[in-house]
């Protein structure tokens, strides 16, 4: 049964990267601010249930785009996330059943942050780099993914000169709540942090 398989979504906002494993029946597990706090949390006593992990820590201190914030660029501080997530994925990765085994304990792990930041100074070139019109979506936001996965299958639209307008000043993020329902609740930053839904489930189909 797929409620047997615990999928982690670390640092998962309002967990639309999840979305479709939680639809599919997996055991999904938001791990987010703030009903959860990822610098204490600590996975299932038996990490070897966890089938796969997503993480999306906070952009904030990598992004290039950070140009007028009030409070001076800390890297060290952001990094503490993504070390929190790496340590939860390394503490299951270590549940190996025996020493002839070659394959991960984890289905999949991976981990994304935005391409126009510094999080690649830190864990390098990226596995796959994606923008959501690559998998069906009509805007683009460039996203690094680092981690152990299978690449989802691209099925890419073509952007209108419009869309590309919008794009500029991520007018399409900042209004999805007028244009999808389930979207209002959550305030535009949250907004402009969701997963697009068409790599979502692209991913999904090639890590299930």
């Amino acid at each position: 049964m797929n409620s047997e398989k615990i999928i982690l979504d670390l640092c998962g906002g309002t967990g639309s990267w999840s979305k479709p494993y939680k639809d599919a029946g997996y055991d999904v597990r938001v791990i987010t601010s703030p009903d959860y706090d990822i610098k204490v949390y600590v996975p299932p006593h038996a990490p070897e249930q966890v089938y796969g992990i997503l993480a999306a820590p906070p952009c904030t201190m990598f992004s290039f785009a950070r140009t007028n914030a009030k409070k001076p660029r800390n890297a060290q501080g952001g990094m503490e996330l993504v070390q929190k997530c790496l340590n939860i994925i390394w503490r299951c990765q270590y549940k190996i059943k025996k020493d002839t085994q070659r394959y991960s304990p984890l289905k999949f792990w991976c981990l994304e942050n935005p391409y126009y930041g510094m999080l690649s100074w830190f864990l390098g070139k990226p596995v796959h780099v994606f923008n959501p019109f690559d998998y069906g979506d009509a805007y683009q936001k460039k996203t690094s993914l680092w981690g152990c996965f299978n690449i989802p299958k691209k099925n890419p639209v073509e952007l209108t000169d419009e869309m590309k307008e919008l794009a500029k000043t991520n007018s399409y993020l900042h209004t999805l709540g007028k244009k999808d329902s389930s979207c209002k609740k959550y305030k535009s930053s949250d907004r402009r942090a969701m997963t697009p839904q068409g790599f979502a489930k692209a991913f999904y189909e090639a890590n299930k």
